[in-house]
């Protein structure tokens, strides 16, 4: 009798246990996603906790699936739960240039209903898991060009509600949050919005972006001065809202921004230089060497690497498997609600930066 009930506590204590190991893990790694229905295929889809699929956009008022095509991945990235029962598939409104319309269609009540309805229709039509808006940005300039007005911001929270309040607590609601100063203060009502959503995905890359004349870090974890953007700036910020630790989730960049015509100062470091195209993580081996004449900096203080070219004085910034793996430490011990990255097409297969997220969250 003392030798089942002895064999019956240790069996309780090492449940108990995996049950506070799986707490410890207990971060998101969640992966934007712009691929079709065959690439997805290629990927560690058991190590991700949700594919957003990017993007939907807006027609007629409604959230529409802009193709055959698109309504095909979508369907295929659903049935990719049954052998992956943490998966969950979202829908995602917008994007960089996908959201023109949203400031006009989203500055009336009728307008916001319409729209809610249609994301419940949709999702209950594919069996998605939920809705991430990306309207970039609310009350402030985003793609130029686009309609932005100071009543975006109180017109998002509306939204917001009328959303919880169509699609109930079943589905999962977040939006992507700009990681920069102006956004966090301009945009958003936190402490309204915060309590209705699942998730804020903040999008801590792009903080130097493709209009800067001046080079920097695009996505640090930390500033290096008082004045600079990082992924710790924005949680800090977001924290002293009022905002929970468990719905923020910090963004990875999978892709450098670049610039040329930079002079050889500081390696190129927050100098003068003109934007072009950057290159995708899974081509930086090849492309990022010193055969290429390329040579790799690490600044220690904001967490971040760097290139630089002496011979075509050339600049680049990025995340890499390093710095992830700091987000991702950081993401912890924080007690955030996960990691998410633009975009998993920009990724290695195997041994990526997927895989880089899933060790650190993975380890003791």
């Amino acid at each position: 009798m003392k030798q089942v009930n002895l064999i019956t506590l240790l069996f309780i204590c090492l449940i108990s246990s995996n049950i506070f190991a799986q707490k410890n893990k207990k971060i998101d790694i969640i992966a934007y996603y712009t691929g079709d229905s065959k690439i997805i295929d290629e990927y560690e889809v058991n190590k991700l906790n949700q594919i957003i699929f990017s993007f939907c956009h807006l027609k007629d008022g409604k959230l529409s699936v802009d193709s055959p095509k698109d309504s095909i991945t979508i369907k295929h990235l659903v049935s990719l739960k049954a052998k992956n029962p943490q998966l969950k598939i979202i829908l995602s409104l917008g994007g960089w240039g996908g959201c023109e319309p949203c400031s006009s269609v989203f500055s009336t009540t009728e307008g916001r209903l319409k729209f809610a309805k249609s994301v419940k229709e949709i999702s209950d039509s594919y069996k998605v898991d939920g809705f991430d808006l990306d309207w970039e940005y609310p009350a402030i300039e985003g793609l130029p060009g686009h309609l932005y007005q100071s009543v975006d911001k109180s017109n998002f929270t509306e939204l917001i509600k009328i959303l919880r309040s169509v699609l109930g607590k079943k589905y999962e609601l977040s939006f992507a949050a700009g990681g920069f100063q102006k956004y966090l203060d301009e945009s958003i009502d936190w402490k309204t919005v915060a309590p209705l959503v699942n998730r804020i995905n903040i999008m801590s890359y792009d903080l130097v972006n493709g209009y800067s004349k001046v080079t920097g870090h695009h996505t640090p974890l930390f500033s290096t001065n008082a004045n600079e953007e990082s992924t710790d700036r924005a949680v800090t910020y977001l924290l002293k809202q009022g905002v929970a630790a468990e719905k923020l989730v910090i963004g990875g960049a999978f892709y450098s921004r670049t610039w040329k015509n930079v002079e050889n100062i500081n390696n190129g470091l927050y100098q003068a230089g003109e934007h072009i195209e950057g290159v995708s993580f899974k081509d930086f081996e090849k492309t990022y060497t010193e055969a290429n004449g390329w040579k790799y900096f690490w600044d220690e203080k904001a967490k971040a690497p760097y290139w630089y070219n002496t011979q075509t004085k050339t600049f680049a910034t990025s995340d890499d498997l390093k710095s992830i793996k700091e987000k991702t430490k950081y993401a912890k011990s924080k007690k955030l609600g996960g990691i998410m990255f633009w975009e998993l097409t920009l990724d290695t297969t195997r041994d990526g930066m997927v895989n880089a997220i899933y060790e650190v969250k993975m380890a003791k």
